[in-house]
């Protein structure tokens, strides 16, 4: 199934409406839903904040979100990746060791994927990331999540994207990240 790049549609769970989403102009909200739903305090929203802005100056940068009665629940936002960004010179010698450096090409990249922990168990994620997927050019997706057996890992794995590299680690990070790639589209249930 796919979705128009700039339609809404309803969630499944009725009161949710996925839809596109002008992160520039809604930064604030979408940050205060990262920052519970990824434990982040105001200084790192605050650097976060810029990165996001830059982010959606990118050629290709979209995002989209969920809302329910017009507040922002959760948000998706990617790129195609560029080898030139900082995020792409960081995993690319972990890639490069495990024999995965082509990924960093003709890839759309998912930066940064949240649902306010309220929400979170609902297929709102699952939602989001097919749906910005759906619209992408290129034949498959790479993105980075903590390198621990959690929830998130797990809906990545079924949705067909597999370890690529892990114990990947970022300046400032305090915990390593697994890169993981999947062919697009992604798989469905």
């Amino acid at each position: 199934m796919r979705f128009p790049g700039h339609g809404h549609r309803r969630h499944p769970d009725d009161d949710i409406v996925i839809g596109p989403l002008d992160l520039s102009a809604r930064v604030d909200e979408a940050l205060a839903v990262q920052a519970v739903a990824f434990g982040l305090g105001a200084d790192e929203v605050a650097v976060r904040r810029q990165i996001v802005l830059r982010h959606m100056t990118y050629p290709g940068a979209r995002a989209l979100g969920a809302t329910s009665a017009g507040r922002l629940v959760g948000f998706v936002y990617g790129m195609p990746n560029d080898r030139a960004h900082w995020w792409s010179t960081v995993v690319e010698p972990y890639l490069r060791a495990q024999g995965h450096e082509t990924w960093l090409d003709d890839s759309f990249v998912i930066t940064e994927l949240h649902v306010h922990p309220h929400h979170q168990n609902r297929g709102i994620g699952r939602s989001l990331i097919t749906t910005i997927t759906d619209g992408a050019a290129e034949p498959r997706s790479i993105l980075s999540a903590i390198d621990t057996d959690s929830p998130a890992r797990g809906l990545y794995h079924s949705l067909g994207y597999m370890d690529l590299a892990r114990q990947v680690l970022f300046p400032s990070a305090p915990k390593p990240y697994a890169v993981m790639g999947a062919p697009l589209p992604l798989r469905r249930r």
